[in-house]
């Protein structure tokens, strides 16, 4: 029983030794996305508390 072209080159992919590599840079940047998103998420609410108090203030 022959394997389907897509099963064997999963199969060449796993066994080929650049393979660790490329999951190994994959999981960095991973974790470098997950946090300049979180960075970005902390730097939009404090930007946003900030320009709200400006508001306030302005406005009193």
């Amino acid at each position: 029983m022959s394997q389907r072209p897509f099963l064997r080159s999963i199969k060449r992919f796993l066994l080929e030794e650049d393979g660790p590599t490329a999951v190994e840079y994959a999981v960095m940047l991973s974790l470098i996305i997950v946090t300049a998103a979180a960075g970005i998420s902390v730097l939009v609410a404090e930007t946003s508390n900030s320009l709200s108090n400006s508001s306030d203030a302005i406005a009193n």
